[in-house]
């Protein structure tokens, strides 16, 4: 913490408003300062790029897109991102200052986890997942050290789209065997990690949570990665024997390495989880309403006898009455579970919700509502509209007035939100995977069009070049050719069937089949919203790769 590179910035401001105060960590490629914001008078945290990572303009570019990309999270298990500054002299981010410890230093504290805390920490973790993932968005370094346990319970995730970031800077100078432990197999193998992804870390996690080790131990980076791509974890049960066996099973499914028979989103995790906490308390309260009487012993029976027979005559019509209101009371009992679990919900009225007008508030302010969080599901597409402020709803689906049943999840609402006419910088995503680069200039706000081209020097997969060239100024929404290296020859894939998916599912199978994703336009159907039912290429079709699908999704019986 002496070095002079990590203390040069204590006691100075950045944009005359944020006073770094003091150290809170150091990673490789940023460091973590506690700060003071002056406009809003509230303890904040400063992360800011260290100079050795800030020579390199790729990761410069990354740092920005990604921070602003997630500058737009919002969630109370997401560690909120206040400010970005992207500029010649500094690179930093404003962060929340969480009171609080890593959940690596609770494990390390405490051991195995009692399984209904553990299964606490997993399901806000799962939905910080599940909120980020359906704004493009990928973690891809989870792990303990990266989420955040309050007094309270309650976990913030940090570094969303920034941790995987730092290690590869960790990654040159030798030092990212931390994140190896909870890396998934496609990582493994070095191809680009999905949402998926982000589950199988989660699962890795949960197994520590319950067991209070790693699945996977070895004394080299290799020799753990390959065992994440091809072996099986030991048994949780017999680490834990105080283990729900179903437990089990869950974690398994989320780290299972093969990405087909993985939860294919963090929210299929989370409904697991929740069906497992129900059943468990259905059974709990089943068990609290059967009663238990020891067994006599002998000389109490003989005694109870001879008290009975001494009282029969005086106490038959008392013993009726008893009798009687025994029955009616395990009765009354037994028809108040029965309704509770079975009948309450035919005979009672379905909550609904009068839908309000959002269109004309700002998108933000709607979602920053804990009210709103609660009773909604907002699922947000950006469009261009140079007459309205940023963040402006501009259209919403339902429409306002109508009566909406209450469920579970939340009343999914689809808002058009305007980004005004914004001008941004295209970030160099030169030599990136070509997925890692369409999904950092979507973030920007511009429209892709990825162009095969042959290259002898450019690794296949990778991008050559953009037009306009990175650097250049646009407007959001501009349309921007990728171009992408097919190696020496240009190779023809066969297209996959997307039809019937989630729209999430269907992202990550063109992608992992070699082809990109343009976007998504919405039709009333009557399947069920969220579900692709059309695709721009025809499926099982022959096509050159990195080709463009986009897909149609429905809005279910709703007008979109």
């Amino acid at each position: 913490m002496q070095d002079p590179e990590f203390r040069k910035w204590i006691g100075k401001r950045l944009a005359d408003r944020y006073e770094i105060i003091s150290v809170l960590g150091v990673g490789g490629m940023a460091v973590v300062y506690r700060a003071v914001d002056h406009r809003l008078n509230r303890s904040v945290a400063v992360k800011i790029m260290r100079e050795d990572a800030s020579h390199d303009e790729s990761i410069r570019s990354r740092f920005a897109a990604e921070s602003h990309a997630v500058a737009m999270l919002s969630h109370p298990n997401i560690v909120a991102v206040y400010d970005v500054s992207h500029n010649d002299v500094v690179e930093y981010i404003v962060m929340e200052l969480i009171d609080g410890v890593t959940l690596l230093q609770y494990i390390e504290k405490k051991g195995a986890l009692p399984w209904h805390e553990a299964l606490h920490f997993a399901r806000q973790v799962a939905k910080a997942l599940s909120h980020a993932h359906a704004r493009g968005i990928i973690h891809r370094d989870i792990k303990p050290n990266n989420i955040m346990l309050l007094r309270d319970g309650t976990i913030k995730v940090a570094d969303f789209g920034i941790a995987a970031l730092e290690n590869e800077v960790e990654d040159s100078h030798g030092e990212a065997i931390g994140s190896i432990h909870y890396i998934s197999p496609e990582q493994a193998r070095g191809a680009y990690p999905d949402p998926r992804s982000d589950v199988y870390s989660l699962g890795v996690v949960m197994f520590e949570m319950f067991t209070g080790r790693k699945p996977y131990l070895g004394e080299t980076i290799r020799e753990i990665a390959v065992k994440h791509m091809n072996a099986d974890p030991p048994s949780m049960t017999a680490l834990n024997p105080s283990l729900p066996p179903e437990l089990e099973r869950i974690t398994r499914k989320a780290m299972c390495a093969s990405l087909e028979d993985r939860y294919q989103s963090a929210n299929e995790l989370v409904e697991d989880i929740d069906a497992f906490l129900r059943d468990r308390e259905t059974v709990s309260l089943h068990d609290e309403e059967e009663s238990f009487e020891p067994e006599p012993d002998e000389v109490e029976i003989a005694e109870q006898r001879r008290m009975r027979s001494r009282m029969l005559q005086k106490s038959g019509e008392v013993s009726w009455l008893s009798g009687s209101f025994f029955l009616l009371a395990a009765a009354i009992v037994l028809l108040v579970f029965v309704y509770r679990f079975w009948l309450q919900d035919l005979f009672s009225p379905a909550v609904r919700v009068r839908l309000p007008n959002f269109v004309g508030k700002n998108f933000e302010t709607v979602y920053a509502d804990p009210e709103m969080q609660e009773t909604y599901s907002f699922k947000v597409v950006y469009l261009v509209n140079t007459e309205t402020a940023p963040g402006t709803v501009l259209s919403q689906s339902p429409n306002p007035g109508r009566s909406i049943m209450m469920t579970p999840g939340g009343i999914e609402v689809r808002l058009s939100v305007s980004t005004g006419d914004t001008v941004t910088s295209i970030p160099d995503v030169s030599n990136l995977d070509y997925r890692a680069a369409t999904s950092l200039l979507r973030q920007c706000g511009l429209y892709i069009e990825v162009v095969n081209a042959a290259s002898d020097t450019v690794e296949h997969d990778r991008v050559i070049r953009t037009e306009p060239y990175a650097g250049s100024d646009v407007t959001t929404a501009s349309l921007v050719y990728v171009y992408v290296s097919c190696g020496t020859e240009l190779r023809m894939l066969t297209v996959p069937n997307l039809i019937g998916l989630s729209e999430e599912a269907a992202i990550s199978q063109i992608e992992n089949n070699g082809f990109s994703y343009g976007w998504s336009e919405t039709e009333r159907s009557d399947l069920a919203a969220g579900t692709v039912i059309g695709q721009s290429l025809e499926p099982f079709s022959t096509q050159e790769e990195h080709s463009m699908i986009y897909l149609t999704v429905s809005t279910g019986t709703e007008v979109p």
